[in-house]
């Protein structure tokens, strides 16, 4: 069993950062993908970031591009999602999850992860 544990949201104004954390339990394996995706209400949930923990390779979504770095620390199995520039649109549940057999060739696609986190609120506002 996987469990994923997000933490760092909160409620910043526009134009500020936020770095969330996505702790992932220890189930024997560095063989995955950790991806982070955002729920706006009223929309699909959508990738915006993953990486491989095994490889040196990552996917940042064009809307988060430039704004938006996720790295990981594997000796803490930890993912980070360092977000800066944040706009209005950026608010939404945020929630971290693992595909199993995305670590040498990433998805932004929620449907190929298994395992979820509950999920943590941004929201930007003035």
């Amino acid at each position: 069993q996987v469990q994923l544990v997000e933490s760092g949201g909160g409620l910043v104004q526009p134009g500020g950062s936020l770095t969330l954390s996505c702790a992932v339990s220890d189930f024997g394996s560095d063989y995955y993908a950790v991806g982070w995706f955002r729920q706006a209400p009223g929309k699909e949930r959508e990738g915006v970031a993953c990486l491989s923990m095994l490889e040196a390779i990552s996917y940042h979504a064009d809307s988060v591009k430039g704004r938006f770095t996720i790295s990981k620390d594997n000796a803490k199995r930890t993912v980070y999602m360092q977000m800066g520039s944040l706009k209005p649109e950026d608010t939404g549940v945020y929630f971290c999850a693992v595909d199993l057999s995305g670590w040498a060739r990433l998805s932004p696609l929620p449907k190929e992860y298994k395992y979820w986190g509950q999920g943590i609120q941004v929201t930007v506002s003035s």
